[in-house]
């Protein structure tokens, strides 16, 4: 069976798609909160910088953002669909919020993820209720999804890519602009590009003036390659301790969504995701993920030189990560 949510080519969600599919959600995902970031320690580090503001996603059901694009595809499936489950590949956020989706929606869920994905995302996968599959690398469990669809009719749940994916991250940029009214800059991780596409469809369509930043790692930098390509490539190998921001492929609709509203892409290493990590630690007591820290590193690395008139709101995606991975992330010098 073909994946649930993969269209080639489409329109972006309009802005009353996306109010109306944030009602659909309902309580189902968290209104997560934004503050200020106002220390002296980003002050340090960033001197008579404009504010800037962290959008709190990693409080969200499961951990990350993830739930918004899985519930947003599951809720559309029809009763016989939901009868014969789901299944989707993953790091870990995805196959987390699949889980979840699943249990709320009363249906299964099959995962497949690579072994090197963190111990703590597999365990809370199973301890969620999903049939969890190992695979070694993050290729083979894309090729290992597509034949458990066809093999046993399950509905393939995409991670990244879709109209409806895309329209379920959207929700996250609407309250966004809700919160945050004046917000002239918003930086987003990218992995396969999903959240970057729907943040930046909503928050382009309410803030025209605002600049969408995309944040990728240096080691799984798929979406600068496809832009500098003009069309969507993937990459052979992914080469980031950011294992959730490791997609091997860009994807035809949401590299158009982000083509179109994206305004700019940067990169970070490794070193400064971990330098990231250290300071959301140290300053705000957040234990993020090496994805979760992406839009923070983008601030106090490439964009720091920046000149922005107005707040800028900085996406803090995830924070599903175990005591000895964040301890080894963090401690990269």
């Amino acid at each position: 069976m073909s994946a649930a949510d993969a269209t080639p080519t489409g329109p972006p969600p309009t802005w009353a798609e996306i109010v109306a599919n944030r009602s659909a959600l309902g309580d189902l995902v968290k209104t997560t909160p934004v503050w200020q970031w106002d220390t002296e320690a980003l002050h340090a580090r960033l001197g008579a910088a404009p504010a800037v503001h962290v959008k709190l996603e990693l409080w969200q059901h499961t951990g990350s953002f993830k739930p918004r694009g899985a519930l947003t595809v599951m809720q559309a499936l029809s009763s016989d669909q939901l009868d014969r489950g789901v299944c989707a590949f993953s790091g870990g956020n995805h196959a987390l919020a699949v889980a979840y989706a699943a249990r709320l929606l009363g249906t299964t869920a099959k995962v497949v993820m690579p072994e090197t994905a963190n111990p703590g995302r597999i365990t809370a996968c199973r301890d969620g209720g999903a049939e969890v599959l190992l695979v070694p690398t993050i290729h083979a469990a894309r090729d290992a999804v597509t034949a458990i669809a066809a093999e046993e009719g399950r509905t393939y749940v995409h991670p990244f890519e879709g109209p409806r994916t895309v329209l379920g991250t959207a929700t996250l940029g609407l309250e966004l602009v809700e919160q945050l009214p004046d917000v002239a800059r918003v930086v987003v991780p990218i992995g396969g590009g999903g959240l970057c596409a729907g943040v930046a469809a909503a928050v382009k369509q309410a803030r025209p003036d605002c600049e969408v930043v995309g944040v990728e790692p240096e080691g799984a930098d798929t979406m600068h390659r496809s832009f500098a390509a003009g069309e969507p490539v993937a990459i052979d190998a992914v080469r980031t301790m950011a294992d959730s921001l490791g997609a091997p492929t860009a994807e035809p609709y949401t590299y158009s969504v982000c083509r179109r509203f994206v305004d700019r892409l940067v990169k970070v290493s490794d070193a400064q995701l971990a330098d990231a990590m250290r300071l959301l630690f140290a300053d705000l007591k957040l234990a993020v993920e090496p994805a979760g820290a992406a839009s923070t590193a983008a601030l106090l690395g490439p964009l720091q030189t920046d000149s922005v008139v107005g707040p800028t709101a900085l996406i803090l995606c995830g924070a599903n990560t175990d005591l000895d991975s964040f301890v080894r992330n963090a401690s990269l010098r």
